[in-house]
């Protein structure tokens, strides 16, 4: 396994649509799956990434609210999410969002509050989950990459909404 390189803002490929995932047993997409595994593996408290953020216009993202510094208690572990689309959302709700792919930047972003979600996991098998809170959160911000969008096109304003992330490099100790 690998851990993949990142593309940042502004990268163009970034705001590629993806297509399906479509021959699960395909070695090559399994090798995907795992790269992308490693990938969020290798990046602390980050709680999900799609494949369209390592180069890879696949409808495939990774996530796992577990990973949080704060995990809500009732997320759904680890999911490998393919093709997913959006069955039934709920509720609004503003939230700050950062993201790998903008690393120096978060933001204020107004998503729904609980959402239905239909997918296939890593080996085709169809899944339906209701997620709630910040897991639906993050699926959401997660299945806009696969359509090409980032975070920072759903701020109401750039002015307001968008803030540069604190750098807490290592602290000077006095001797």
């Amino acid at each position: 396994m690998t851990v993949l390189d990142i593309l940042l803002y502004p990268d163009e490929r970034l705001r590629q649509e993806c297509e399906p995932v479509e021959d699960f047993a395909d070695p090559a997409i399994q090798g995907t799956i795992d790269d992308l595994l490693e990938t969020l593996a290798a990046h602390p408290a980050c709680v999900g990434v799609a494949a369209p953020q390592a180069g890879c216009p696949l409808q495939l993202l990774i996530m796992d609210c577990g990973r949080a510094r704060k995990p809500p208690a009732d997320h759904h572990g680890l999911l490998v999410v393919c093709n997913p689309a959006i069955l039934h959302w709920n509720g609004m709700e503003v939230g700050r969002e950062g993201c790998l792919s903008l690393p120096d930047y978060t933001g204020n972003v107004v998503r729904a509050t609980e959402v239905t979600v239909q997918f296939q996991n890593r080996h085709g098998q169809e899944a339906v989950l209701a997620l709630t809170g910040f897991e639906a959160r993050v699926i959401q911000h997660e299945m806009d990459h696969l359509e090409g969008k980032l975070f920072v096109d759903r701020l109401v304003s750039r002015k307001a909404d968008l803030f540069r992330r604190k750098n807490y490099g290592p602290t000077k100790t006095k001797g």
